[in-house]
Formats: C-alpha cells, sequence, structure tokens
C-alpha cells in the first residue's frame, strides 16, 4: 500500500487545490484573530463587542468553528482586531 504525503491536512482532506487554499486562509484567519483576542485578556462577551459580534458567534471563533466563517468574514473580523491582512499569492512549480 502506497503512502501520500500532504503539505497541510487541508491538502488531504478538500477535494479540489481551490477548496484547500481557501480552508488553509481561513484557518490562519482564525487562529490570527484568537491568538489576538486571547491578548486582550477580556471576557468573551468583551470581545465580541469590540469585534461587532454575538457573544455566541464570538465563541464560534473561538471554538475554531471554521464552516461557520467565510474567508470574507474573518477578514472584516482580523481588521476590527487590528490586524495587518496581506495577501500573498505565488505560482506553484511546474
Amino acid at each position: 500500500m502506497k503512502q501520500q504525503r500532504f503539505r497541510s491536512v487541508w491538502d488531504a482532506i478538500e477535494r479540489t487545490p481551490a477548496q484547500a487554499a481557501n480552508m488553509k486562509a481561513r484557518s490562519e484567519m482564525m487562529l490570527a484573530i484568537r491568538e489576538s483576542v486571547e491578548g486582550w485578556q477580556v471576557t468573551q462577551a468583551a470581545a465580541a463587542r469590540r469585534l461587532g459580534l454575538t457573544q455566541p458567534r464570538m465563541n464560534d471563533l473561538i471554538r475554531g468553528r471554521i464552516n461557520k466563517f467565510s474567508l470574507d468574514a474573518l477578514i472584516n473580523l482580523a481588521a476590527r482586531a487590528g490586524l495587518l491582512i496581506r495577501v500573498e499569492v505565488v505560482r506553484t512549480a511546474a
């Protein structure tokens, strides 16, 4: 049986490279936002107000419920959290 190796878990579980790229970007964005929020040392309710979210939605973010957030929504939240957002697009090796 041949073993496959993947660069990320998203490459292994998503159907297409485009879907894997979207999930990679969303997961990195969620982690950055969560780390930022944790640095504020405030309650989830206070962090939710600061980000313009409801407390249950904040809980979804903190718990990493990635399927509940689009990339657009996460970019908006990252900006509200004071994070610098940069997108890098590179060609793959052919």
